[in-house]
């Protein structure tokens, strides 16, 4: 239906400066006008203001002008009923906001682009927005992008799977990037293309299947996550360590001001610490947090570490505490 419209409204436009082209070029070559003069009649006429003419009509002239004003008052009328029609079924004030969308989406720097609205899209991007992480949502089914609102969640209509979905929703100047659709094919190609498009993004991806696992890891993946497969291994463990779990669980990550864990990067702390220990850091006396991960610049991940191990560049630390510590370690660093 928006297509029809479309394709009318563009007929409309492409009749009307048909019209005023024959207009135009038929007073200046036939009957030896200036191009203002011709530009002059024919705008007269095809609006039938009925103002004099720049020189006494001949008969040609007259039977020419006749024409022109019968076939302006039909393409004129086909353009009004065709524009009234697009406005009133709301593609127009839908065109603007799209274009509205799209300015915003172009500003972003350091953003994440979530491919999916359905359940786990759902869910990644309710965690993103409570850390107040920008969010561009991809989706190609319209029913569910009205769910959205564009003023809250910036949105692209298309398929993911699609160089100029992904280039449109800014994949150039991502972070990050979650591909969360229903399909193991459709994520390969998301992440292949997306690798392809800004190789520092970061690709997280859902995989139903096992055999998906080392397709999308091979494609560019950093990591792939299956939902089926956490959910009972999740079920499991509370048969096996139903404390740990309930502990692990309460453990939330929830956002800026629930939150229990926190990841420091040694870049972002002040000089003075940078090849000091985690005991000069000293964060359980300054903030009551606990130093519980190491993350070396090698992407490799110490569990509770020594307090000798060294802050060296492009390290992180994995901090644990109550969230009015967290939010006091926030404040110091």
């Amino acid at each position: 239906m928006n297509s029809v419209l479309e394709s009318r409204l563009y007929k409309a436009i492409f009749f009307s400066v048909l019209i005023l082209s024959m207009g135009i070029f038929g007073y200046a070559i036939l009957f030896n006008y200036s191009l203002i003069d011709a530009l002059y009649m024919t705008i007269i006429t095809i609006t039938t203001i009925g103002y004099g003419e720049v020189h006494p009509f001949g008969t040609e002239e007259k039977i020419f002008t006749i024409g022109l004003i019968l076939s302006s008052l039909f393409t004129f009328g086909y353009a009004v009923s065709s524009f009234s029609e697009y406005l009133i079924s709301g593609q127009f004030f839908h065109q603007i906001k799209l274009k509205k969308v799209q300015k915003k989406i172009e500003k972003l720097e350091g953003h994440t682009i979530v491919c999916g609205f359905g359940r786990n899209g759902k869910q990644a991007i309710s965690k993103l927005n409570n850390y107040k992480q920008d969010v561009v949502v991809v989706e190609q089914n319209r029913e569910l992008i009205e769910l959205l609102d564009a003023d809250k969640i910036l949105n692209i209509e298309g398929d993911a799977t699609l160089d100029e979905a992904l280039l449109r929703a800014g994949i150039k100047n991502a972070k990050s990037l979650i591909t969360a659709l229903p399909s193991d094919a459709d994520n390969l190609f998301v992440v292949l293309t997306a690798h392809q498009l800004n190789k520092d993004c970061k690709i997280i991806s859902r995989a139903s299947n096992e055999s998906s696992y080392k397709k999308l890891k091979f494609a560019g993946a950093d990591n792939v996550i299956m939902p089926d497969k956490l959910g009972g291994a999740h079920m499991a463990s509370l048969v096996v360590t139903p404390d740990v779990i309930e502990f692990v669980d309460r453990l939330t990550i929830a956002g800026d001001t629930t939150t229990n864990l926190e990841e420091i990067a040694v870049n972002d702390l002040p000089d003075e610490y940078l090849n000091k220990t985690i005991l000069d850091l000293d964060l359980r006396k300054k903030t009551g947090c606990t130093v519980i991960g190491f993350k070396t610049p090698k992407q490799e991940y110490v569990i509770n570490p020594e307090a000798s191990v060294k802050l060296v560049s492009d390290s992180n630390l994995i901090v644990l505490g109550r969230p009015e510590q967290i939010k006091k370690l926030r404040e110091i660093f």
